[in-house]
């Protein structure tokens, strides 16, 4: 089959998620140009067919429409100062990271006073997730931008979601990933209760999977808490601390009481003490350990 193709675009940060967009990209027939700070990650994302440039700012050079998946705000502001620095026509940039509000205003209003335009379009999605494309995207900023785009979008999310003014984006990911968090550790939970009551944690996921208490974060999680397998990472504790912070003090300014969300706080805080910080977030489950039965299971 012949793949047409699309056009430019640029990605900066070939991470679990930037690389994961740039590989779909390139299969869709985009030519990607792109940037990270890892050579491992450059080395990796130019063997899949990614042009590889020197910097964030040759990126922009190369291609109209950049993404953006950075780990940190220091990052962002880095990325949008080489991006202001090189004096380019009209740049539409997509930023599809998850940081504080303050933090995205800022990187919009210094790219559209140098005449370039920002949209905040933050991804609900693991590592996982973003392979096979089956992502959704918080689009928020100027209408018409993200509905010229929406065929860049198709090629590597499953549905975007328009969602008005710039900065409604990241509101919505930040409930979205409040709820995440919840899962996540409710996941590992019920998985323990189930060992500790002697049943397999296979069967106990495959149960719970056909039972009215699923939830798609554990599809995507509890087969790792199953294995006690963390390290291929679909999201690193230690980013996702990250987002933890953001949520927590998004509730705080809004006075909204996050009784359940501030409950996993030290579940995950001990995941990152504990040697955890680089592996999967499934981390915090008290599972880790191979299944080895209960008396029950045993027939004790």
């Amino acid at each position: 089959m012949v793949v047409k193709k699309r056009g430019i675009v640029g990605v900066v940060g070939l991470g679990i998620m930037g690389g994961a967009f740039a590989e779909n990209l390139r299969a869709a027939g985009w030519r990607v140009v792109g940037y990270d700070i890892a050579a491992a990650r450059r080395r990796a994302l130019a063997r899949k067919g990614v042009e590889i440039a020197a910097d964030a700012g040759e990126v922009a050079r190369a291609a109209p429409t950049i993404i953006l998946s950075l780990p940190k705000p220091a990052a962002l502001a880095a990325t949008v100062d080489a991006i202001v620095k090189a004096k380019l026509p009209r740049r539409v940039v997509i930023e599809a990271s998850t940081f504080k509000l303050e933090d995205k205003e800022a990187a919009e209003a210094a790219l559209h006073e140098a005449g370039h335009v920002l949209l905040d379009c933050p991804v609900s999605g693991t590592g996982i997730q973003a392979k096979v494309k089956d992502l959704v995207i918080y689009a928020s900023g100027p209408t018409a931008e993200i509905k010229r785009l929406r065929p860049l979008f198709a090629d590597f999310t499953r549905l975007v979601q328009d969602l008005g003014v710039f900065g409604n984006g990241s509101r919505m990911k930040y409930i979205a990933n409040l709820l995440v968090a919840i899962h996540n550790v409710a996941s590992a939970e019920a998985l323990v209760l189930g060992m500790k009551a002697g049943l397999p944690p296979e069967l106990v996921y495959e149960q719970v999977k056909v039972g009215a208490g699923n939830s798609r974060v554990f599809e995507l999680r509890a087969p790792m808490m199953v294995k006690g397998r963390y390290d291929e990472p679909t999201m690193k504790v230690s980013i996702w601390q990250k987002d933890m912070d953001i949520i927590g003090s998004f509730a705080r300014e809004l006075g909204a009481p996050t009784p359940l969300f501030s409950a996993t706080l030290p579940i995950y805080a001990a995941a990152m003490s504990t040697g955890y910080a680089m592996q999967d977030t499934a981390a915090p489950a008290p599972c880790s350990k191979p299944w080895r039965g209960s008396g029950a299971a045993r027939g004790k």
